[in-house]
């Protein structure tokens, strides 16, 4: 995982955002949805909605205008107002793992990228979709579960490796993808994908 951390640690979410607010109204809006397009929507939707507060005064109805053609879009926009129902105010949202899965909307997964963007130190292991394809390639993961995958790598990592997830994630997506460039790959040396491959 070294070279992957080296590549990789720190290097920004491809999520666009200003704030916590923000990084969590993203987050819960990627869900099944590509970065881009919730980064093309999400700034007309912030000059609508730019707090917890204004968020909360709405009805779900209202965010349609600035979220339709967000897979779920409808369900989104229960779970945002919901959310900031809860939350009331930006400075209330909590930042550990236990209290962010309890707010609508976000799972593990979420709230794993959600602590990363507000640089709180990792409480688990991100498992998105790349990483569901990447770490089984590595050899490092077998689980096609996220929740499994993410109980694996927690134990076969020590917790300073846990930002592996978000490495894997961008390796998926530059590298690592359904049809990977393997040749050019700093991994290939350890990855037991390509060594298959070589075969």
């Amino acid at each position: 995982m070294r070279p992957l951390l080296k590549e990789y640690a720190g290097k920004k979410h491809p999520l666009v955002f200003h704030n916590v607010y923000q990084l969590v109204v993203v987050v819960v809006l990627s869900a099944r949805s590509t970065d881009s397009f919730v980064n093309s929507v999400a700034l007309k939707l912030f000059a609508a909605f730019p707090d917890m507060e204004s968020l909360a005064a709405a009805q779900p109805e209202g965010l349609f205008p600035y979220v339709k053609g967000i897979t779920n879009f409808a369900n989104k926009a229960k779970w945002l107002t919901a959310l900031a129902r809860e939350v009331k105010t930006n400075k209330n949202i909590p930042l550990s793992l236990e209290q962010l899965i309890q707010l609508p909307g976000v799972g593990r997964k979420s709230a794993n990228v959600i602590l990363r963007g507000a640089g709180k130190k990792p409480e688990g292991v991100i498992v998105d979709v790349h990483v569901l394809r990447v770490a089984p390639r590595l050899g490092i993961a077998k689980d096609e579960d996220a929740t499994k995958m993410e109980e694996r790598l927690m134990k076969v990592l020590p917790q300073e490796e846990w930002e592996a997830g978000m490495a894997m994630s961008f390796l998926g997506r530059e590298v690592c993808s359904p049809k990977p460039k393997c040749a050019s790959c700093l991994m290939n040396k350890v990855c037991v994908y390509y060594s298959r491959l070589k075969k």
